[in-house]
């Protein structure tokens, strides 16, 4: 109503101007009927009106309009008060989950008619039913998304500002489908249990079937299994059929031949070994840069059995479209070998406020086999590698860990599983490392050390692997800040070739940097190559020029083993602190 009246006052009765004591003129002087009251201004004028009839005529107008306007202006200051006293009652009297609320209803009002546009137009249907209403709609709800998709970008990055300066960020590598939509795209295979691979793929064809069709020869498919596919919303944003199907019992070691949807290219994939030995490639904060490009050339020119990756996968940070790049950036690689990941904070993104699901992108395009490790979320899990030798537990840095939570629970109870006799090599991946030298992230980790640090170390994992922190750093074994031949070697390796740019600063007193035994900030990989049950082999092979150079090598004997000694180095890195 208030809109409408600011753009016209013709809704003013005109009984109003003779309550304000404006003469009405019926057609001669005689007819007219006097007013109730008779303001002074009223008075004066009034002679003039009669003995001037036609330069009368030419000022009521004027008049009336002027009166009109100052009611008009009245009424919207009263409004305008109204809506102050409002908000001050609202600000000082409700509670914070109220405005909340609020908000939460305001922005759905907007953002639910918007939406539903998007999906109309998608369709190539009608949303208003005119050519003039759906232009005026689409103009309205492309403005809303520009305006919402710009305010949480600005949040989001605000929200994670660092207290250092980092170099400038490497141009996006973006991966262009150019396919028929029933075609696979963004491929990607993981292991569920001891003999079952999880295919996963996205189809533009939201109809396309979850099938996979797989043999052990090129174009020969002697078997086939069938699954699920599920989509999600993230404000304008629909994504495809996110396809995942299980396949097996398959035989360790082995190359298989497999199609999606029957329709599309053929992929391989090769299993891992039941036995020891087994290569780990190992990297942190991954992206879709130049400088993540250079990386998976590095790590596709030599052999390995499974990609770990704890956390930071496709810095999608709200621009949905930008997870289905990272599929197909690392499609090449992750089509043929099983990556394991875990999530990182750019795969929360949730927003305040509106409190769009958090991890809504990660947990439906990156399915881990939590379930089959007895773990309710997505967001850690543990499995077995190598027929059993090799236990690897995958934390949440940013699922809750502390006294009395539910992944507290799982992780003991993991723990207890886990038979060191059958199980020489325990090995633990985590987001946001829990010892840390370098200026950026500095503490972040440390109450989810306090949380955990003590299980780790009496079920004597031999390793743990971290990112977050842009930068390559080794610390000796350890437990509760000291030097411990019996705590485990801490790894942080998030130098994948993320778009923010290398931590370059590291604190040279911090009260840990007599444990840091080898750092760097560069991008690379690492490779964690289990030889047999007592020893296993660590390098550290750095983005040099054309070449991965090996910077940093580590030899590590296993805890369980009885005989417990620091690791041995192999000397590369003797020139460095």
């Amino acid at each position: 109503m208030l809109a409408s009246t600011c753009l016209s006052p013709s809704f003013l009765p005109i009984a109003t101007a003779a309550t304000h004591g404006l003469l009405i003129v019926s057609g001669n002087s005689g007819s007219r009927r006097p007013p109730r009251r008779m303001s002074g201004w009223a008075m004066a004028t009034e002679p003039a009106a009669s003995s001037s009839p036609r330069r009368d005529d030419t000022r009521k107008p004027h008049i009336t309009l002027f009166i009109r306007t100052l009611l008009l202006m009245c009424k919207i200051a009263r409004v305008a008060a109204a809506l102050i006293r409002v908000l001050y009652l609202v600000a000082v009297a409700a509670p914070a989950k109220s405005l909340l609320a609020v908000a939460k209803v305001s922005f759905s009002l907007v953002n639910a008619p918007c939406l539903r546009y998007m999906n109309q137009a998608a369709l190539g249907r009608s949303f208003t039913g005119t050519f003039c209403g759906d232009l005026l709609a689409g103009a309205m709800a492309h403005s809303w998304r520009l305006l919402v998709q710009g305010l949480t970008s600005l949040m989001f990055f605000c929200a994670r500002a660092d207290e250092y300066v980092r170099p400038p960020p490497s141009p996006l590598v973006f991966m262009a489908h150019d396919k028929p939509a029933s075609h696979p795209q963004q491929v990607h295979i993981s292991v569920v249990g001891a003999k079952n691979m999880r295919i996963s793929w996205v189809t533009d064809d939201r109809s396309a079937p979850s099938v996979v069709e797989y043999g052990r020869s090129p174009g020969k498919y002697t078997a086939s299994a069938t699954g699920d596919h599920t989509t999600y919303h993230y404000f304008f944003y629909k994504s495809g059929a996110i396809h995942h199907v299980t396949i097996g019992p398959l035989e360790p070691g082995t190359t298989y031949y497999y199609r999606c949807g029957k329709a599309g290219d053929e992929f391989s994939l090769r299993t891992p070994p039941a036995t020891l030995p087994i290569e780990f490639v190992v990297i942190g904060d991954l992206g879709q840069t130049g400088w993540t490009a250079s990386t998976l050339s590095h790590i596709g020119g030599g052999d390995y059995d499974m990609l770990l990756l704890p956390g930071d996968l496709s810095y999608a940070d709200t621009q949905q479209p930008l997870w289905d790049s990272f599929g197909r950036l690392v499609q090449p690689l992750a089509s043929a070998r099983p990556w394991m990941v875990t999530e990182g904070n750019h795969e929360i993104e949730a927003l305040p406020v509106v409190e769009f699901a958090p991890f809504a992108a990660y947990n439906a395009r990156w399915r881990m086999p939590h379930e089959e490790s007895g773990s309710r979320s997505n967001l850690y899990y543990s499995f077995e590698a190598a027929g059993g030798a090799a236990h690897v537990v995958m934390l949440g840095s940013y699922a809750a860990f502390g006294e009395g939570s539910e992944q507290r629970r799982w992780l003991e109870a993991d723990l207890a599983r886990v038979a060191r006799r059958r199980t020489p090599w325990l090995v633990v991946l985590l987001h946001a490392p829990w010892y840390n030298t370098n200026q950026a992230h500095q503490g972040e980790g440390e109450r989810m050390r306090l949380a955990m640090e003590r299980m780790l170390y009496e079920a004597r994992v031999d390793v743990v692997f971290a990112g977050h922190v842009h930068a390559y750093e080794r610390f000796t074994r350890i437990y509760d800040n000291e030097a411990d031949s019996r705590g485990p070697m801490y790894i942080t390796i998030g130098d994948g070739g993320n778009r923010e740019g290398l931590a370059l600063r590291f604190i040279e007193d911090h009260r840990s940097a007599h444990l840091s035994v080898f750092r760097e900030a560069s991008f690379g990989h690492g490779r964690l190559r289990i030889v047999n049950e007592t020893s296993a082999v660590w390098t550290w092979h750095r983005n040099d020029d054309e070449y991965a150079t090996v910077r940093d090598e580590v030899w590590l004997e296993r805890l369980a083993a009885g005989k417990q000694s620091p690791a041995t180095t192999t000397g590369r890195h003797t020139d460095e602190l």
